[in-house]
C-alpha cells in the first residue's frame, strides 16, 4: 500500500505523513529500548549482579558461557567483543573504557555478526565419504532467467559460487559448426554461452566462499571429438585443482576433507552415452527409446524419432571404413571417461531396479521431482539405502519453465544429496535451500543425521524429542534501508512476524506475532514452542509482514535456520531479501531455548 511517491520529512525525532495534501500527520520516534529479559540478563552479567555497574571481559565470559552456551569463549575472545561494541558505539579504544552499560550490552545482543544466531564455522566431521552429506546443487546453473528463453552466460555460475554452491550444472552442446561446444539449454531458444569461458569462470571462483570441492555435473551431447576437447580444456583449465582417481571407478567416495580446492567431474560415462542414443540396444533392453540427456528437455518425443530414422540411415549407408574410424575413434575416448570421477545415469529399468547396491562400486542417479515422489511412496526404505553409499540427484520437473523450484524436505528426509534448485529465482521453497545450507558455516557441505546413515530404514535411533522455544523479542532496521512511505503512505508501518517450523510432516508448524501498529521498532515479545520429532531435519523459517487493511501484506524480510545449528540464549537475527539477498540493517532479536 502506498508505494507511490509523496512528500515526505524528518524533524526532531519525528516523520511527517501528508494526507490528502492537506495536512500532516507526524508520529514521533521512539528509540529502540531493552526488553526486560535484556535488562535481567545484564543484571547477571554486571559488576556484582546489580545492574548498576559495567561489566568486564570475565562477566562477559561467563555470560556466554551460562547463557548462550559459548563454551569455547576465552577471557581474551570476550574483551575483544567489548572492545569491538565499545568501539563502534563510542568511537573510543579499551584504554578508556574496559566495560559494557546496559546499552552497550544491548546492543551487542544486536549486532548479528557478533551475536549470530547459528554457528558461523565449519564444525562438522568432514571426513566421511561425500554420500554422507547433504551437497548444495544448482541446475541448470548458467541460465539467467527462464527455461526456455533466457540468456546463458557464466555470471549465474559466478554467483551461485559465491553464495557457496557447490555443484555447477552445465549442459554442452555442439556449436553451430560442430568445431566447438557451448553451453545451453537444449532444444530452447536460450542463447549459448562457450563453454570455455564457463569452466574459465569456475576455476577463478570456485573458492570464493568455501574450501571444499566443487562438483561439475555435465549433460554431455557431444560427439566423440568434443568430448575429447572439453577433456583438454579442462586439464588445461584446471590444472592442478582437477581431480580424478586412477582406478576407472570407485569403491567408495572420497570424504570433503581430502578434496579441499579441488573440483571434479560427474557425467555419464562415453560408452553409456554412446548406448542411450543406440535405439537399437534400447529397444532390446527395454522396448523403448530414451533421451540421451539425464533430464527432460521439450520437444523430446520429435528428437527422439528423428534421431532413430537417422540412425538406421547411418547404419545402412556405413561402409567398412567408416566403421573402421569409428573404432579408432573409440580408443581416443579414455582421455575424457578417465577425468569422470563420479559416474552418472538415470534408470534404465524400473526405480527400484537402478537403487540395488552394488558391493564394489559407487555411482550417481538421477531423478525427476515426480519420480522421487512415485518411488518414496513406494520404496523409500530403498532410497534411502542406496543414499549410504550413492549419491541421489534430483531435478524439478521439466514444466517448471519459470525457473521456479519444489519442495526440498522430502529429497532430504530420504537421504537425497543432490536436490538440484534454479539460483536465479526466489521464492519459499529456495529460501528453505538457503537456509539449509547455512549451517556447517555456509561450506556447502552439510552432515546427514545418523540415522540416515544407518542400514535399514525402520532401525534408525532418533533423538528423545525435543522441543524449541523461540521467543521474538524485536525488530530494528527498516527505517534505514526503506523510505518512510515504502510500506504505507501515511502511518509509520504495522509489522508482525510469523514463524514458522518446516521439517518431516509431523514437525511442520505456523505461529505468527501480533500486530504492532504505526512503529519503526515494533516489540513484539512473544514467545511459541515447538515439539520436535526430527530436529536434525527442521528448519526455522522466520518471515516479517507489514499488515495491510485493503491490500495484501507487504514483505519486510525473512531468514532461514536450520534448527540444529541454533545457539541457544538472546540472538541478533539478519533478515534477507526476497532473493536471499542480506538486508543491510534490518534484524530481529530473538531468543531460543531447547527442552
Amino acid at each position: 500500500m502506498g508505494k507511490e511517491k509523496k512528500t515526505e520529512s524528518y524533524d526532531n525525532g519525528s516523520y511527517n505523513y501528508k494526507m490528502f495534501k492537506c495536512f500532516n500527520r507526524k508520529f514521533k520516534i521512539n528509540e529502540v529500548q531493552p526488553t526486560d529479559d535484556v535488562r535481567d540478563a545484564f543484571c547477571q552479567f554486571s559488576v556484582g549482579g546489580s545492574g548498576r555497574g559495567a561489566g568486564g571481559d570475565e562477566q562477559l565470559c561467563s555470560f556466554l558461557d551460562d547463557n548462550q552456551v559459548n563454551s569455547a569463549t576465552t577471557v581474551a575472545e570476550a574483551q575483544r567483543l567489548i572492545d569491538e561494541v565499545i568501539r563502534r558505539r563510542h568511537h573510543v579504544t579499551r584504554f578508556t573504557r574496559h566495560g559494557l552499560d546496559l546499552d552497550d550490552f544491548f546492543n551487542f545482543l544486536f549486532y548479528d555478526d557478533l551475536n549470530p544466531p547459528i554457528t558461523p564455522n565449519v564444525h562438522q566431521d568432514m571426513s566421511a565419504p561425500l554420500s554422507h552429506y547433504f551437497i548444495y546443487t544448482g541446475h541448470n546453473s548458467y541460465l539467467t532467467g527462464n527455461q526456455l528463453s533466457s540468456d546463458c552466460s557464466e555470471v549465474p555460475v559466478i554467483k551461485a559460487l559465491q553464495r557457496g554452491v557447490r555443484v555447477i550444472e552445465l549442459d554442452l552442446w555442439p556449436n553451430s559448426t560442430g568445431t566447438d561446444i557451448n553451453v545451453l539449454h537444449g532444444r530452447t531458444l536460450t542463447t549459448p554461452v562457450p563453454l570455455i569461458t564457463c569452466l574459465k569462470s569456475i576455476r577463478d571462483h570456485a573458492f570464493s566462499s568455501s574450501p571444499y570441492p566443487v562438483i561439475i555435473t555435465l549433460e554431455d551431447h557431444l560427439t566423440a571429438d568434443l568430448q575429447a576437447k572439453v577433456a583438454e580444456m579442462a586439464t588445461q583449465i584446471f590444472g592442478q585443482m582437477l581431480y580424478y582417481p586412477e582406478s576407472e571407478s570407485l569403491e567408495e567416495f572420497p570424504s570433503p576433507a581430502s578434496l579441499l580446492h579441488r573440483i571434479i567431474i560427474s557425467t555419464k560415462p562415453p560408452k553409456e552415452y554412446l548406448e542411450s542414443r543406440n535405439p537399437i540396444g534400447k529397444q532390446k533392453e527395454n522396448g523403448n527409446v530414451s533421451p540421451s540427456s539425464e533430464e527432460e528437455t521439450p520437444g523430446t518425443e520429435e528428437i527422439q524419432t528423428l534421431e532413430s530414422i537417422l540412425f538406421y540411415q547411418d547404419c545402412d549407408n556405413k561402409s567398412d571404413s567408416d566403421q573402421e574410424e569409428e573404432e579408432a575413434s573409440e580408443d581416443q575416448k579414455p582421455a575424457y571417461k578417465r577425468l569422470i570421477t563420479i559416474h552418472a545415469g538415470k534408470p534404465k529399468g524400473t526405480v527400484k531396479e537402478e537403487m540395488k547396491v552394488v558391493v564394489d562400486k559407487v555411482r550417481r542417479l538421477s531423478l525427476s521431482e515426480q519420480e522421487l515422489d512415485r518411488t518414496c511412496s513406494s520404496n523409500s526404505q530403498d532410497v534411502v539405502r542406496f543414499t549410504q553409499k550413492n549419491l541421489l540427484r534430483i531435478y524439478p520437473k521439466g514444466t517448471r519453465f519459470n525457473s521456479s523450484n519444489y519442495k526440498p524436505l522430502i529429497g532430504w528426509t530420504h537421504g537425497a544429496q543432490m536436490i538440484a534448485f534454479n539460483m536465479q529465482g526466489y521464492g519459499r521453497s529456495l529460501w528453505l535451500m538457503h537456509g539449509m545450507f547455512r549451517a556447517n558455516g555456509g561450506c556447502g557441505y552439510v552432515k546427514k543425521p545418523n540415522f540416515l546413515m544407518k542400514k535399514g530404514f525402520h532401525d534408525e535411533v532418533f533423538d528423545p524429542k525435543k522441543k524449541l522455544h523461540v521467543k521474538v523479542y524485536m525488530g530494528d532496521g527498516w527505517r534505514l534501508d526503506f523510505s518512510h512511505t515504502h510500506f504505507d503512505t501515511y502511518s509509520p508501518p504495522d509489522f508482525y512476524t510469523k514463524v514458522f517450523i518446516v521439517g518431516v510432516p509431523a514437525d511442520n508448524a505456523k505461529r505468527k506475532t501480533r500486530v504492532i501498529e504505526d512503529n519503526w521498532y515494533p516489540i513484539w515479545d512473544e514467545e511459541f514452542s515447538f515439539p520436535l520429532t526430527v530436529p536434525e531435519l527442521a528448519l526455522l523459517r522466520i518471515e516479517v509482514r507489514e499488515y495491510d487493511m485493503s491490500d495484501k501484506d507487504d514483505f519486510g524480510g525473512q531468514t532461514c535456520l536450520p534448527v540444529s545449528e541454533l545457539r541457544p540464549g538472546i540472538r541478533s537475527v539478519p533478515l534477507y531479501d526476497k532473493k536471499g539477498e542480506k538486508m543491510k540493517s534490518v534484524r530481529l532479536l530473538m531468543r531460543f531455548i531447547f527442552e
